[in-house]
């Protein structure tokens, strides 16, 4: 039930560099997959970020820290006031899982539709 991509030829992709991937012949690729689109792979200013934190902390949301807190109040405040709470989960799959029982907790209902 899980495939690979390109199983007759697979990729074998050794790096990336903004919004493209390189394999291990140096041949350059689109990357249209990997969620790149905001800032791009090696950005400098995340790598900084990035690097800064983990030299502090490198966990994940579950626990509190107050850079969380702040983060959040800094999102809270670019958003329209009916939109204050913040979730911070680790995946797109994390996210929807989270909107789902939200939807159903607040409506009552179990069911769902979806289009592909």
């Amino acid at each position: 039930s899980c495939k690979v991509f390109f199983a007759k030829d697979p990729l074998k992709i050794v790096r990336a560099e903004g919004q493209y991937m390189f394999d291990e012949k140096g041949e350059k690729y689109l990357d249209c997959i990997n969620n790149v689109a905001h800032v791009g792979h090696s950005h400098p200013y995340v790598i900084k970020a990035a690097t800064k934190q983990m030299e502090l902390l490198n966990t994940n949301s579950r626990f509190l820290h107050d850079n969380l807190v702040q983060y959040a109040q800094r999102l809270t405040a670019t958003l329209p006031e009916k939109l204050s709470v913040c979730y911070f989960v680790n995946s797109g799959s994390e996210a929807n899982d989270l909107a789902l029982r939200l939807a159903r907790q607040y409506h009552g209902h179990q069911d769902v539709i979806t289009l592909e």
